[in-house]
């Protein structure tokens, strides 16, 4: 292709991308096709149109499509003394605990694993009182809008939220890095599920699964009977089902389960929602 025919296919589609933001009214699919025709064009990179569904999909996403439930939530009772849950605190490895006090829509602060240090260092933690060291709690609705979730995150530098119903009871909680993996894909540590666990509870009849999990496996785990012929993984069985790769946030059934894309990018799915259907 000669220069000028590259600098006439940039043209246009820089054209089609600055009418797309000028025109009113602004559809978002129209958009994100343009996105998807400048990625495989190689205007930008499969990374790039990642990132940028990814931070498209957060502004039409709740937090209580993305919490964790009231009933996974780990806590620590206010009246225990510190010692007393070290041991469970090095196990879960999470940084941040909600503290309760006589049940979890009773939540009085938060404490960070690291602040429990000093009072380690000090050999404190039979004498010391927890409340000395909670962090405020900080409560949001369930139906925050992800895209301002994080500006708050940002902006009062917390890093967890308590997810409140309309009554006022716990629901559950929201991490940052919760709504971050929503526009980068999953973000794995040390301390995420490995491929020794690729399928987790949730909570009930709700499992997170990662799309290369075997079908075998798969099958093992829900006792069930999905094809494991034509297919290796759930992943691409799903791909099959759909027709075509899905983006973040669509479902399909099949098999007697409800699967939701959790994570994926322009090439591929990465984690899913599996629910059973009765």
């Amino acid at each position: 292709m000669s220069d000028d025919q590259s600098s006439s296919g940039s043209k246009t589609w820089w054209e089609r991308l600055s009418q797309a933001f000028s025109d009113d009214p602004q559809n978002k699919e129209d958009l994100l096709e343009i996105l998807r025709e400048a990625e495989t064009d190689n205007i930008i990179d499969a990374d790039a149109l990642s990132l940028i569904e990814g931070a498209m999909l957060v502004t039409d996403m709740q937090a209580r499509e993305i919490m964790i439930p009231r009933a996974q939530m780990s806590v620590l009772k206010a009246d225990t003394p510190p010692v007393e849950y070290a041991d469970e605190i090095i196990s879960s490895a999470h940084s941040r605990y909600p503290v309760v006090g006589d049940s979890k829509d009773e939540i009085i602060g938060i404490l960070l694993a690291k602040d429990l240090l000093s009072l380690a260092l000090k050999n404190d933690l039979h004498q010391s009182k927890i409340q000395d060291i909670l962090r405020p709690v900080w409560f949001i609705p369930e139906s925050k809008r992800l895209n301002q979730l994080l500006k708050e995150f940002k902006d009062n530098r917390n890093h967890m939220a308590i997810v409140v119903d309309e009554y006022g009871g716990v629901a559950g909680l929201v991490t940052i890095e919760d709504v971050l993996e929503q526009i980068v894909g999953e973000i794995e540590d040390e301390h995420d599920f490995d491929d020794e666990g690729l399928i987790k509870c949730t909570e009930d009849n709700h499992f997170t699964v990662k799309a290369h999990t075997s079908i075998e496996e798969f099958n093992e785990y829900f006792n069930s009977t999905l094809d494991e012929d034509e297919f290796d993984t759930i992943g691409g069985l799903t791909l099959k089902h759909f027709g075509r790769l899905p983006k973040r946030g669509e479902s399909i059934s099949f098999g007697g389960f409800k699967i939701k894309v959790l994570n994926a990018d322009s090439r591929q799915l990465r984690l899913l929602q599996i629910n059973r259907q009765t």
